[in-house]
């Protein structure tokens, strides 16, 4: 969640869903592991607003800034094959096809043309990985494990 928005106990949220009814009155999330329950949301400035029933006012949706919201696994439906939900991705290990660990992917961002994977080894140090079928040779969450080819000059 992205922070509060007005006096009532609502929220900016970002959704990484294509579903939108997820966001219905009525709907069924998690917050960092625990139930809410929307009570209400609209569309703003290529976002949500959304009230929760954890937030009666403004300062207890301040206090909600960062949370995760997330659907019930048994809500969460297949994807074509070769597409990965975020949460697949998260935690991955990362290897070169040479077999150089890399480090895990700890975050995604969403450029607009396509996602780009954080990767961060045992030292701290990221690397930026684009999702691009020619640098991202497999991923295997079953396995915990995700293989690339570097371009030269990436790292």
């Amino acid at each position: 969640m992205l922070g509060a928005w007005g006096i009532r106990g609502e929220v900016r949220v970002e959704p990484h869903t294509d579903v939108s009814e997820r966001f219905s009155p009525g709907s069924l999330l998690y917050m960092d592991g625990s139930p809410t329950k929307v009570l209400m949301s609209r569309p703003h400035k290529g976002g949500l607003v959304v009230r929760l029933d954890r937030a009666a006012d403004r300062t207890e949706a301040e206090s909600l800034k960062g949370a995760s919201l997330a659907v019930p696994g048994e809500q969460v439906g297949p994807l074509p094959d070769g597409s990965y939900y975020h949460f697949e991705i998260l935690g991955l290990g990362v290897w070169t096809e040479d077999g150089e660990h890399l480090g895990e992917v700890r975050q995604i961002l969403a450029t607009g043309s396509n996602d780009v994977y954080v990767v961060q080894d045992s030292e701290g140090q990221q690397l930026l990985v684009p999702a691009l079928g020619d640098v991202v040779v497999k991923i295997a969450p079953e396995q915990g494990r995700m293989v690339v080819r570097l371009p030269e000059g990436l790292r």
